[in-house]
């Protein structure tokens, strides 16, 4: 199969594997429709995360199901699926109290299990994939359905996550700190959560108008200082109800603590990098933070619920289509914010 390898910083190779086989009873392979390039992926591409030998990458997926184990019975040869970032069993405690990336036996998707290929075989198929109703092998989605199906593998749940973990409820304002994928995704679930306001913090022409068309309210251009105060200005002094953190550096964080009221939560999705919580400050002004890895397996559901009605369109986000073949390029144009995301087609 065709698949892609990160040898060191900046060296994405398109290479031919070996296809993967189904090798215990509670796995699966899936042959990929529509993989791509996640935000967390450019860290060691930039040479932020080490890249100690070469590997698979890649960790969104959409596929068909063409071979199972023994003992797999959720899904069935020519299901199409989604697969979440992370896999996981689906029984054990933590899975159970809806934290699936915690699973005792889970893992997240790379190296080996690289989603960023022609076939991925999947560990814990029956507590990971996720069937899509009304498509199969024989008529597999295409298109805008296609593009907002892969979104939830990560993207749209991880914005669904920062705002849950926000508390954002009905008639709320909030305000979205990051503007690629996760942060646009962030304030389309804001809106769905009920949110009465949503600011985005946003310098990109291109990003601003994506996020007005998901629901954003307002647009602040400004960074740091100046654009904390072009919210509090835009709150009357007061600040946010709920803030989403989609970035993960120290100056999102800041940022992200200077513009929450009194009594906010931030809700933090983003991969930390040099990012730390102002505790004196949340002791002072009784601000939370809650947040981390999404557990995406617990939102599927209700997500892919909600595409297949009509009801979202996360796949907005992928505004560049490659050849899995130049996967390279694709790194190369979201490193350079010429990209949100880059959806690989095998």
């Amino acid at each position: 199969m065709r698949a892609t390898v990160i040898h060191a910083p900046r060296d994405i190779r398109s290479e031919t594997l070996p296809d993967p086989v189904v090798r215990a009873p509670h796995e699966a392979v899936v042959r990929v429709l529509a993989a791509c390039v996640c935000g967390s992926d450019l860290w060691p591409y930039r040479g932020e995360n080490p890249v100690d030998e070469p590997h698979g990458i890649g960790h969104e997926h959409v596929g068909v199901v063409e071979e199972v184990g023994a003992d797999v019975r959720a899904v069935s040869v020519g299901d199409v699926v989604v697969a979440p970032f992370t896999w996981s069993c689906g029984r054990c405690a933590h899975c159970l109290a809806g934290v699936h990336t915690s699973c005792v036996v889970g893992g997240v998707f790379g190296g080996e299990h690289g989603a960023q290929a022609e076939l991925v075989r999947v560990p814990q198929a029956d507590g990971t994939l996720v069937v899509v109703p009304g498509h199969d092998a024989a008529s597999p989605p295409d298109g805008d359905l296609l593009r907002d199906l892969l979104a939830c593998s990560d993207v749209m749940g991880t914005g669904w996550h920062a705002a849950r973990s926000a508390g954002v409820r009905e008639g709320s304002t909030v305000v979205v700190v990051g503007d690629g994928a996760v942060g646009l995704c962030g304030v389309l679930s804001a809106v769905q959560q009920g949110a009465a306001r949503v600011v985005v913090m946003s310098r990109h022409a291109d990003r601003q108008a994506l996020a007005v068309r998901f629901g954003a309210t307002d647009v602040v251009a400004e960074r740091g200082e100046d654009g904390e105060q072009a919210v509090l200005g835009l709150t009357d002094g007061v600040g946010a109800d709920a803030v989403l953190e989609c970035v993960g550096t120290e100056g999102s964080m800041t940022t992200a603590f200077a513009v929450a009221r009194p009594g906010a939560t931030v809700g933090f999705v983003g991969v930390p990098h040099g990012a730390t919580p102002p505790v004196r400050r949340m002791f002072r002004h009784n601000v939370g933070l809650a947040g981390g890895i999404a557990p995406v397996r617990a939102y599927l559901p209700d997500l892919l619920h909600r595409v297949l009605a009509g009801s979202i369109s996360p796949g907005a986000v992928f505004d560049r289509e490659l050849p899995l073949a130049e996967a390279a390029q694709a790194y190369d144009l979201m490193d350079r914010r010429e990209a949100v995301k880059v959806l690989l087609r095998p």
